[in-house]
């Protein structure tokens, strides 16, 4: 879907996803900001709200808000070049009419991170199929964005040739673990290393009171745990594909580790003592990610992680280490 603004070009700064709009907000400010401006009003808001049931006129809409209909085309156009309303005109008794239509269901929008930080970023994101260890208990299982790999509540499953197209998977206690290249530059320091992931509880079908402790460990290292508190269903991801029962599970949380100099924490909160030194990058070509749930946790609720192609954020599991340029000498091999 496409939409065209009387002041952004959409194409520029946001990926479309049926009736979901996703923000590049680090790509160009002008339509998460032309956006959010429209958005500040209650009387657009409500707006937005008549419309989910179907198209209306401005008329109609100005008598349900019980506003001017001159009032009420103002707002409408707001919505119009933000992009969030797209009109139409039809014949009516006495001429045309205008017909409202709201463009998206659902915004997603990612806060932008410092351009200065940018350069002295080094990404690898892992497609959640790419691990290169595991031991899992049922329930467990794997899914394509097109079908299902081997069978369900089978570990052999994950040693199927297409485990490494796998969008999610899921088991209820054990782990997965990922081999990441260091990509540290020569003669640098490491400031911080973050992973992220979407990821929720493992219930039969889905359940949103299913706790589960979830740890997240580099370099045989433990990070730290979080607790989920759902295996969350009832509502289908952005992303999920239309094979995908409506009963199972359908989307996470985007949550981020991160480790620094002086903790390590679970979106901001602290979560342990592992600081950034005792992982010993600049001694190792490659990083082991491994997150799991350990048999003897409080609640042993299951993982689901899940790709780019399900549930409601479009990225892999991602590490993300900060560095400072010139700063360690090179690692001997």
């Amino acid at each position: 879907m496409r939409f065209y603004s009387a002041t952004v070009n959409p194409e520029r700064c946001a990926k479309m996803h049926g009736k979901t709009l996703h923000f590049d907000t680090n790509s160009n400010p002008e339509l998460p900001v032309a956006v959010l401006k429209a958005l500040a009003s209650v009387p657009r808001w409500r707006i937005l709200q008549h419309l989910a049931a179907g198209r209306r006129t401005v008329n109609e809409l100005a008598d349900a808000l019980e506003l001017p209909a001159s009032t009420a085309a103002a707002h409408i156009k707001i919505l119009e070049e933000a992009g969030l309303v797209h009109t139409e005109l039809q014949a009516a008794s006495h001429g045309l009419q205008k017909l409202c239509n709201r463009t998206y269901d659902n915004l997603f929008l990612a806060l932008p991170t410092s351009p200065a930080d940018l350069s002295n970023v080094a990404e690898v994101a892992m497609p959640i199929g790419g691990y290169t260890a595991f031991e899992v208990k049922p329930t467990c299982g794997l899914a394509t964005e097109s079908a299902l790999i081997g069978f369900l509540d089978d570990p052999l499953s994950f040693y199927e040739p297409d485990h490494v197209h796998a969008s999610l998977l899921w088991f209820r206690s054990g782990y997965v673990e990922y081999t990441f290249p260091n990509r540290l530059p020569q003669s640098a320091a490491v400031v911080s290393l973050q992973v992220s992931m979407e990821i929720c509880s493992e219930a039969p079908l889905h359940n949103h009171a299913w706790p589960s402790d979830i740890t997240l460990w580099i370099n045989d290292c433990e990070v730290g745990t979080w607790t989920c508190p759902a295996d969350f269903g009832g509502q289908r991801g952005v992303l999920t594909p239309a094979w995908w029962d409506n009963r199972d599970s359908q989307y996470g949380l985007l949550k981020r580790w991160l480790i620094n100099s002086e903790a390590s924490f679970v979106d901001g909160r602290g979560c342990g003592a592992l600081t950034i030194d005792k992982l010993h990058l600049s001694s190792r070509r490659v990083i082991s990610v491994r997150l799991g749930v350990k048999p003897d946790a409080l609640h042993v609720g299951g993982v689901n992680l899940f790709g780019r192609a399900f549930g409601n954020y479009a990225q892999d599991l991602t590490l993300r280490l900060e560095y400072q340029p010139g700063r360690r000498k090179k690692a001997a091999f």
